[in-house]
């Protein structure tokens, strides 16, 4: 049997969470075991119930979702928190990211897409376009530190120096928003490959997830206007 992936739905509107409590639990793969309707719920039902995956709404009265994203992430780096918004690439879905989400989803996407939301994060993929992780790091880069001469700062440069030319060659395919399957077309290696390949990326470089390593990559200057990884 496969292992099920556990969800905790956060929403202030009941009616949404049903929604959403419905259409996840359809699969046979995803679980619902909580719900909240607001930030400090949410933060209280991560500790209590340590989901796979928090579906988290960003605007709600009292705590917010960006404020419950960054305390979640924090002190539950296992748990992979995607946030929905009603506008594409509002303000607040880009603090969600800042605060460590691995990707939001629109509240009206398509069944589909949300299954599809849910599995890629769990799995490590993050659940951003590489049309939107190209915007998000335009968003992001006055933040990022970039060294202005264009070159490395000393401690990315030793950074870099540890991975091993197919690790570089995946961290330039992650840093182009591709995810696990797209990389294992382009190297022509399994997926299975690929993954290993991206947790000691991941490891070495001391990022979080896939969007941490994005704008680590952005920030040394191969971000997504990088060369396709040579095969």
């Amino acid at each position: 049997m496969t292992e099920q992936i556990s969800v905790l739905l956060v929403d202030d509107q009941e009616l949404i969470r049903l929604g959403f409590r419905m259409v996840i639990e359809a699969e046979s793969d995803l679980v619902v075991i909580g719900e909240a309707g607001d930030g400090r719920t949410a933060i209280a039902q991560t500790a209590a119930l340590r989901p796979d995956v928090v579906l988290m709404d960003i605007r709600m009265p009292g705590l917010d979702g960006i404020a419950a994203t960054e305390a979640i992430v924090r002190d539950h780096p296992g748990t992979r928190v995607l946030v929905l918004t009603t506008f594409d690439l509002d303000e607040y879905a880009f603090g969600a990211i800042r605060a460590g989400a691995s990707g939001f989803l629109l509240k009206d996407a398509q069944r589909h897409e949300m299954i599809a939301a849910v599995r890629a994060v769990h799995r490590g993929d993050a659940a951003l376009s590489p049309r939107i992780t190209r915007m998000l790091l335009d968003h992001v880069s006055p933040q990022l530190g970039a060294s202005k001469s264009g070159e490395p700062h000393a401690e990315d440069a030793e950074l870099l120096r540890s991975l091993t030319d197919r690790e570089n060659d995946v961290f330039l395919a992650i840093a182009r928003g591709l995810s696990n399957a797209e990389i294992a077309d382009a190297l022509f290696v399994s997926e299975s490959t690929v993954k290993t390949h991206v947790s000691r990326v991941l490891s070495k470089l001391g990022a979080r997830d896939r969007i941490h390593a994005v704008i680590l990559a952005h920030r040394l200057g191969i971000g997504g206007d990088a060369e396709a990884p040579s095969s």
